[in-house]
């Protein structure tokens, strides 16, 4: 099956192919788009480490890895299609002249050169150097680049000033993976096709809105990299930050990606900001103690292998978000991260206002709120709560609540639901940026995460703990509590 929309074929060059996410991610959804029939015929898949290995070791470590990381049962067909397409160049980045063996592997003139950098950013600078001096770039050259971008605003500016020495912005596509997935770009048509939504999508329905994206796992090894970046940089700053203005941003004038961009700019440009005046108010640190996960003992953060027994990074984050604009005055957006947490949960529940008057006290002394609740994961869909009679002929009428359920595996059985990576490749390989972050959009997220940071070094808060296996520090039930709220379990 071939997609509608056609695209000039590409030399995709994985820099870090040996890497974490080349072998967990982005080979396997390589694989899924060859599977689906959306790569074109021409396009070719580099790999490049500093490793020594030949061709045909490579074919062999993409193989290894579908069989290791991925559910599919490997077909043959689609695998003597893929595996024709991988080559694999040994490189060492921080060395210039060894690009030039870029030449032997790419055509410019025939096929779109797109530099997906999974590698750490100290090696970007090398990498865009090494570019340059090659003479391998055209107009048409792209680059993919992963977070973290930056641990802060100044950070975040040097690594992008580093790639716009050698790629215009329009050439760089920037991701957050969140922004492929189903239900995120669901929120468009949610929002923006149904009048029921759109004409209710303000202060004067919704009460507030919650986000959580909570996790099962520890840290995974990466002691190293999450002790220095912690739960606030590693996922607010980018993940839920774009889930939320998706939900907040004013109508778009259309689905270009100027146009959403856009829209989603001034959503960041009007958070309320977080400063040593209002911190200990509006946010929550917290770092998970031993518990049990499913019944099984998991150590706690400080118990981890490599551990520095003296770390205050958080592994969890709760914060009040306000937004000062017309549409969202006085509805509190509440966001939560965390992981060792209760379950594996991504979605965000929106509650609307209680009626005003209750004739149906015989079953709720109050109204409960009607919810819409959307589930980003593990098992994508949409439900309204909402409250109807209970049939029978008694005397009374009686109410309970019940869910208008639209489940995306049982609603589209024939449409296979792609993950957030295969959407975003197959988005960078046509070149088309509506899902990637413009440099204005992530330089303007640190500028408010920041602010959250320099408060905590002021005051020197340290993280609260929790145990592992429940939903966090008592603190954040009391962040919703001040204001007579909860969160949704």
């Amino acid at each position: 099956m071939k997609d509608k929309h056609t695209y000039k074929p590409c030399d995709l060059i994985i820099y870090g192919a040996l890497g974490d996410l080349s072998r967990r991610k982005l080979l396997i959804s390589l694989y899924r788009l060859e599977h689906a029939g959306l790569i074109e015929p021409e396009t070719r898949i580099i790999g490049i480490d500093r490793h020594e290995h030949s061709q045909e070791d490579f074919i062999a470590i993409a193989r290894q890895n579908l069989q290791e990381f991925s559910s599919e049962t490997i077909e043959a067909a689609v695998w003597t299609r893929f595996s024709a397409r991988l080559s694999y160049l040994k490189i060492d980045l921080t060395q210039l002249d060894q690009y030039q063996a870029l030449r032997t592997v790419t055509d410019g003139t025939s096929r779109v050169m797109i530099n997906y950098f999974a590698v750490s950013p100290f090696l970007f600078k090398n990498i865009c150097q090494g570019l340059a001096k090659s003479g391998v770039l055209t107009s048409e050259s792209r680059m993919v680049m992963e977070k973290p971008i930056g641990h802060d605003l100044e950070s975040c500016k040097e690594i992008n000033d580093v790639v716009a020495c050698v790629f215009s912005e329009e050439q760089v596509f920037r991701i957050d993976h969140y922004l492929g997935k189903e239900t995120v770009l669901n929120l468009l048509a949610l929002r923006f096709a149904n009048s029921i939504f759109t004409t209710n999508w303000n202060h004067n329905t919704i009460d507030h809105i919650q986000i959580t994206v909570a996790e099962e796992v520890g840290i995974e090894g990466r002691w190293d990299y999450f002790d220095q970046t912690g739960q606030l940089r590693d996922m607010l700053q980018n993940h839920l930050l774009q889930i939320l203005t998706f939900i907040a941003m004013e109508p778009p004038a259309d689905l270009e990606a100027h146009s959403i961009r856009n829209e989603k700019i001034k959503v960041l440009k009007a958070l309320r900001p977080i400063t040593t005046e209002n911190v200990d108010d509006k946010t929550v640190r917290g770092q998970y103690t031993s518990g049990f996960i499913k019944g099984q003992q998991v150590p706690g953060y400080l118990e981890e292998e490599g551990a520095n027994l003296q770390s205050r990074t958080e592994t969890f984050v709760a914060i009040r978000v306000d937004i000062d604009n017309w549409r969202w005055a006085g509805v509190p957006f509440y966001l939560r991260t965390g992981k060792r947490l209760m379950g594996k949960r991504t979605e965000i529940v929106v509650y609307f206002k209680q009626l005003p008057h209750n004739i149906f006290k015989d079953s709720f002394k109050e109204l409960p709120p009607n919810k819409l609740i959307i589930h980003l994961q593990p098992n994508e869909g949409v439900e309204i709560e909402m409250l109807n009679k209970i049939p029978g002929i008694e005397e009374q009428i009686k109410l309970q609540k019940t869910k208008l359920d639209l489940s995306f595996s049982d609603t589209f059985k024939k449409n296979r639901i792609f993950g957030g990576y295969e959407k975003l490749v197959l988005e960078a390989m046509r070149g088309n940026p509506t899902l990637f972050l413009s440099r204005e959009e992530i330089e303007q997220a640190w500028t408010w995460v920041d602010s959250i940071q320099d408060a905590w070094r002021h005051y020197n808060v340290s993280p609260k703990d929790y145990h592992a296996g429940t939903w966090g520090p008592i603190a954040s039930v009391a962040l919703l509590a001040r204001d007579n709220r909860g969160w949704e379990e």
